[in-house]
């Protein structure tokens, strides 16, 4: 149960996010989860699409000059209250896990949030969030909002 994330590698010059942005925005393609990893020289921006925009997101990256690449993450559905997080980061600790980035999704309710994991081991974290119930939330369910 994984959703599909674009990395783009992007300049770290003024205006090139707005650019990348407007790029896709003038393409149609509404960017769901969005996450920003700076250096001196480049940024990764890290982008969650719904499916059926992920080959155009990437021509669209592709031909306008952009380095792209599409992973999996997990994303999951944390309640939102004091230790929500620290509690699924504990169960991923136990089973010998580490988070190499995370970052919050754009759609959250009142009760819960929804998080971007990309866990050091894929499998690993999918079969110990599922032993711990924590709700996970597919590339299908990511579609739907």
């Amino acid at each position: 149960m994984f959703v599909k994330q674009i990395s783009v590698y992007l300049e770290n010059a003024k205006g090139s996010l707005r650019e990348l942005v407007e790029l896709l925005g003038k393409n149609e393609i509404n960017l769901l989860a969005l996450s920003i990893a700076d250096t001196t020289g480049f940024g990764i921006i890290r982008m969650i699409v719904k499916s059926v925009d992920l080959e155009k997101t990437s021509a669209v990256l592709k031909e306008h000059g952009y380095i792209s690449k599409i992973n999996d993450v997990v994303c999951v559905r944390i309640p939102h209250r004091p230790l929500g997080l620290a509690n699924v980061l504990r169960l991923l600790e136990e089973n010998n896990i580490s988070v190499e980035y995370s970052y919050s999704f754009c759609r959250s309710t009142l009760t819960d949030a929804s998080v971007i994991l990309r866990p050091s081991d894929k499998k690993a974290c999918l079969d110990a969030l599922k032993t711990g119930n924590i709700s996970l939330i597919s590339q299908e369910q990511v579609d739907e909002f």
